[in-house]
């Protein structure tokens, strides 16, 4: 059962952030491209804020890609994870914890769960199980 949850984790997060990722790289899934999270990072001091949206996007969808698939889990933990305090510091702290406030419950949560495989591994049915 371990590995069955560990592979609904992964597979839940990875997706979740392969569309995160494609919101900012192409605009899908009612995205702003890089050109609107770009300009939406340097509004937030995150400059130069196209470059800084392709580095996140990248970050998102590969990373989130990786996770997903249980491939070099802990570089795509790793990926997530720096998402998510990035976003963390930059967006949500200042408004303290609680989601409901905009603060940084969600992104606290995704991190956690992100690392928490990362320490654990990724289960029996991962692509590193079978390649390592």
């Amino acid at each position: 059962m371990l590995n069955l949850g560990l592979l609904l984790i992964r597979l839940v997060i990875g997706i979740l952030f392969i569309g995160h990722g494609a919101q900012k790289l192409f605009g899908w899934f009612g995205g702003y491209g890089l050109k609107g999270t770009g300009g939406w990072f340097d509004s937030i001091g995150m400059k130069p804020g196209v470059t800084m949206a392709l580095l996140a996007g990248l970050a998102e969808l590969i990373g989130g890609i990786l996770f997903a698939l249980g491939l070099l889990t802990p570089l795509a933990g790793i990926m997530i994870a720096g998402t998510m305090v990035m976003a963390i510091v930059k967006v949500h702290f200042s408004n303290g914890l609680w989601a409901t406030s905009n603060g940084y419950e969600y992104n606290l949560t995704l991190l956690a769960v992100a690392m928490g495989v990362v320490l654990t591994g990724p289960g029996l049915y991962s692509l590193d199980a079978f390649l390592f």
